[in-house]
């Protein structure tokens, strides 16, 4: 019995995962699609990566934007195969596919042609594309692949190698269509890489923060009931004790708050303990725990 509730309960989350990764990777290629043909295309704006050597020999040779794209895909997902796994090169062709033939089938309308706008706009729509795609587990730009495959490689970081291709990129650009074309599609490279990192990382910025403190019962309880977060609590040692006495052995607290909240929560430390030892770092995504404010009374009830 335990077993058969184990499985229903297995397939039932497999089956969630795939339908929220599914929608995440639909909803991604029709944005992106959006952003190209009713803004960059018309405009013969470009970005990096795969979609601007795509959306550059469309404007070159004036073949279709939905063969360049996926033609030029193939041997990326090719390496995410190898480099990756199954399941990824599999959502990656998937949504790859569908955005070629999205491209195909449907015809945007074209929102504006002033050149500013496109080039912010159309980075904006194709990031947020780029970003649901992702976040749904798959790509529809290859070059982070082949960025990984080769930062293992040469030794270079998988930023440095996407902002060579892309400096590349440009460059032929700015030979073979115009210097001001290009610079518009830098702009438009950045505004998509921002809206990317939004989308993954979401507008509110999480902070790790470790507290290190004599009055750690009394910093863990008014983050509990002042900043209404949780609260993890370690236990250590202070490193400068030669012995392992017991004054030596610290509590130490970590919990995770917005950026917003920063200020409020080294405040609070300062009245408390003006001698607190505190470590910030960002943290990029998380889940399951105390992350949304809780009423108060399910807060002590936990404590």
């Amino acid at each position: 019995m335990n077993n058969l509730v184990f499985h229903i309960r297995s397939l039932s989350i497999s089956v969630k995962r795939l339908s929220r990764e599914v929608f995440l990777i639909v909803l991604g290629v029709v944005t992106a699609s959006f952003g190209l043909e009713s803004f960059l295309l018309p405009n013969d704006v470009l970005d990096g990566g795969v979609t601007g050597i795509s959306l550059l020999l469309t404007v070159v040779t004036g073949g279709r934007l939905s063969v360049f794209i996926f033609l030029i895909n193939i041997p990326f997902l090719v390496l995410g195969l190898i480099q990756i796994g199954k399941a990824f090169a599999i959502k990656s062709l998937f949504s790859v596919s569908l955005l070629a033939l999205v491209i195909y089938s449907f015809e945007f309308p074209t929102i504006t042609s002033d050149p500013l706008l496109v080039a912010v706009f159309g980075g904006f729509f194709l990031g947020l594309g780029i970003g649901f795609t992702i976040r749904g587990g798959a790509i529809l730009d290859g070059t982070e692949i082949l960025a990984i495959f080769l930062g293992k490689k040469t030794g270079f970081s998988v930023g440095e190698l996407i902002l060579i291709f892309n400096i590349l990129i440009f460059s032929v650009a700015a030979y073979l269509l115009s210097m001001e074309t290009a610079l518009y599609s830098i702009i438009t490279y950045f505004a998509a890489s921002r809206t990317v990192d939004f989308v993954l990382e979401g507008f509110d910025e999480y902070i790790g923060v470790t507290i290190v403190s004599a009055k750690n019962k009394e910093i863990r309880e008014m983050i509990l009931t002042k900043l209404r977060r949780g609260a993890t609590v370690y236990h250590g040692s202070k490193g400068y004790s030669l012995q392992m006495q017991e004054d030596a052995k610290t509590h130490i607290i970590y919990t995770v708050i917005t950026r917003l909240e920063i200020a409020r929560l080294e405040s609070e430390i300062e009245i408390i303990d003006p001698e607190a030892f505190l470590v910030m770092s960002k943290v990029k995504d998380i889940k399951g725990g105390m992350i949304r404010k809780l009423p108060l009374k399910k807060l002590k009830n936990k404590s």
